[in-house]
């Protein structure tokens, strides 16, 4: 895996988060033994820290409230609710965290699926909230292995009038990352780790798999 020293050097940006939690649970992911249900408890565990990770710096504005207490000035979000976009199917594995962190955000689906000669990505579903370009968006899938799913998905995001974007995946390949950056170098991305490389088949080294698969327990 690669250090955020390393990917700065190499010129990748991206943020990675190294909470020691958060490279255990990985790990654990990682074994290919590992009962889908436990996949998808460990993945919802993971996706909640890597929701105060993205939404760190969300603007907020001062409200007057009374407490039992005593009145006071007290911080609350600022501006429409931001939107959670899944990329269907595995980035539902990461969403359902994500709501369980903030409830009340609006949530979109992006289809894609990757033709498995070309390794491009083909759309075939499109749901997203209103006034996307009032909004924060984070974008959610779990892997980032060629990227062709995650750049498509943006792009058609931002077709529809989404400005303010950020990107959240499990794990990355540096190729997924490096493509990324080339395609929108307006959007962030939050990673929990960025593994070595990918294989001819565009699977990240050494990766957990097909995290679809793994989540809806699919092969």
């Amino acid at each position: 895996m690669l250090t955020q020293e390393e990917l700065d050097e190499k010129g990748l940006q991206a943020t990675l988060l190294t909470h020691p939690l958060v490279r255990h649970k990985l790990t654990l992911m990682r074994d290919k033994d590992l009962a889908s249900a436990s996949f998808r408890m460990l993945l919802r565990e993971i996706s909640w820290l890597l929701c105060f990770e993205v939404t760190k710096d969300l603007p907020l504005e001062m409200r007057a409230i009374e407490t039992p207490v005593a009145p006071m000035e007290a911080p609350v979000l600022q501006g429409k609710k931001l939107a959670f976009i899944s990329i269907l199917r595995a980035g539902n594995g990461l969403l359902d965290g994500m709501l369980d962190v903030i409830p009340s955000a609006r949530v979109g689906h992006v289809g894609l699926y990757r033709d498995p000669e070309t390794l491009q990505a083909v759309e075939y579903y499109y749901k997203v909230p209103k006034a996307m370009e009032d909004r924060l968006i984070i974008v959610v899938d779990p892997m980032l292995a060629t990227a062709n799913s995650a750049i498509a998905a943006v792009e058609r995001l931002k077709q529809g009038g989404a400005k303010n974007m950020r990107f959240v995946c499990l794990i990355s390949a540096p190729e997924g990352v490096k493509a990324f950056n080339e395609a929108h170098p307006d959007v962030s991305i939050v990673t929990a780790a960025v593994d070595t490389h990918l294989n001819d088949h565009g699977y990240i080294v050494p990766g957990l798999g097909d995290a679809g698969d793994r989540i809806f327990g699919t092969k």
